[in-house]
């Protein structure tokens, strides 16, 4: 079977809240190569682990993250929500595949590719988003891995990889089949998907040739999957 780098999505979020310390752990102690998780802007500019706008879905409370500073995000969440510099020391030397959610300003995109260099973790480090966000990380580290999320099949214009100069092309796993994935490769691209959840989604998409899989059931992805090799 084609050897598949497991992405824990937000962490191991079927058993612990997704986005915090815990929840990368937990992933990671159950066989992830990677994890990905999602990162935001406090209102005074901490980089946090967190996808939604707000901090309602998670932690009950109607409060938008970019209207609140990072001491009254700690204060809400009784220290729930992890900032960048935090989460990127609890996965060690792990890959980590981030997460860029809600279309941020280049400003926003520069701190958090700054922090991941402060941290020494761009070696480890890879981005995904939509192209907007993409093209502010390439501007901010002209080396940066980045995993262009695309959410339908048209083909990336060619001006825009030549711009971005993606590793990976990022697909729902629903619009994936046997000619996309051929394209992508042929196109000399890895292709990453997402989020895949049921075994039988899985087992397609390994078959399919997919190079990454990212799933809130990361233990079931590592236990489909053939033995894990040196990347």
């Amino acid at each position: 079977m084609h050897n598949v780098t497991a992405v824990a999505h937000r962490g191991d979020p079927y058993h612990v809240r997704e986005n915090t310390l815990d929840s990368l752990r937990s992933a990671l102690r159950k066989g992830a190569d990677a994890v990905e998780f999602d990162v935001r802007l406090t209102r005074d500019g901490v980089p946090v682990l967190l996808h939604d706008e707000t901090l309602k879905r998670l932690w009950g409370h109607d409060r938008l993250l970019r209207s609140l500073s990072w001491e009254e995000v700690r204060g809400l969440t009784d220290d729930g929500v992890p900032t960048l510099a935090d989460a990127l020391s609890a996965t060690g030397d792990s890959r980590v595949m981030l997460d860029l959610p809600g279309d941020p300003a280049a400003r926003a995109v520069r701190r958090i590719v700054d922090a991941v260099r402060e941290h020494g973790a761009r070696d480890r480090v890879h981005y995904c988003a939509g192209a907007a966000a993409m093209l502010a990380v390439r501007a901010a580290d002209p080396s940066a891995e980045i995993a262009l999320t695309r959410t339908s099949l048209a083909p990336p214009r060619a001006g825009l990889l030549e711009a971005i100069r993606p590793r990976w092309l990022n697909y729902r796993f629903s619009l994936v089949d046997r000619a996309l994935a051929d394209r992508v490769h042929a196109d000399g691209y890895l292709l990453s998907v997402w989020t895949p959840d049921t075994r039988r989604s899985l087992r397609r998409l390994l078959a399919l040739g997919a190079d990454s899989i990212t799933t809130n059931r990361i233990d079931v992805l590592c236990a489909l999957r053939a033995p894990r090799q040196d990347r």
